[in-house]
């Protein structure tokens, strides 16, 4: 029942979005006057965010659980799999921030996660697998990401 309470509002937003004139380019889905796509290609941390300011934005930022239903769906959309990078990191100052310098407010962690294992985790990445939930990561692991861009 929430799934579909969930989608339901999802709908309203993307129509409410689309109604006030905002749409994004092809391959991108709106959310909140932002736009996200999935990068199948895999990269390390470093060069997916790179790719995604290529893009005009960065490595997907999450701010809510209604958002981070929009990137599940565009993820299974592209019928994407595994293990997938968004822009969560604790590289600098050990404490978890977003590349594209929004607060770091909301949070899908697995159990004991992040845990930094072997003290070489430090970038996010989120599971296809069961709940979908996050866990950090060495950031030279390749993988496919998420992108944001505000229009």
């Amino acid at each position: 029942m929430k799934t579909l309470i969930l989608a339901a509002l999802l709908c309203a937003l993307l129509a409410l979005d689309t109604a006030q004139g905002q749409s994004c380019s092809s391959g991108w889905t709106l959310n909140k006057g932002r736009c996200f796509t999935y990068v199948p290609t895999a990269k390390t941390y470093r060069l997916s965010e790179v790719n995604c300011r290529s893009l005009g934005g960065n490595l997907a930022s999450v701010h809510d659980a209604e958002e981070y239903a929009v990137i599940q769906k565009v993820i299974s959309d592209a019928k994407g799999t595994g293990l997938i990078w968004i822009g969560g990191h604790d590289i600098t100052q050990g404490k978890w921030k977003w590349t594209d310098g929004t607060p770091f407010t909301y949070t899908n962690w697995a159990p004991g996660q992040p845990d930094n294992w072997k003290d070489d985790e430090n970038c996010l990445q989120i599971s296809t697998e069961g709940r979908w939930f996050w866990n950090d990561l060495d950031c030279q692991t390749p993988l496919p990401s998420v992108c944001v861009r505000k229009l």
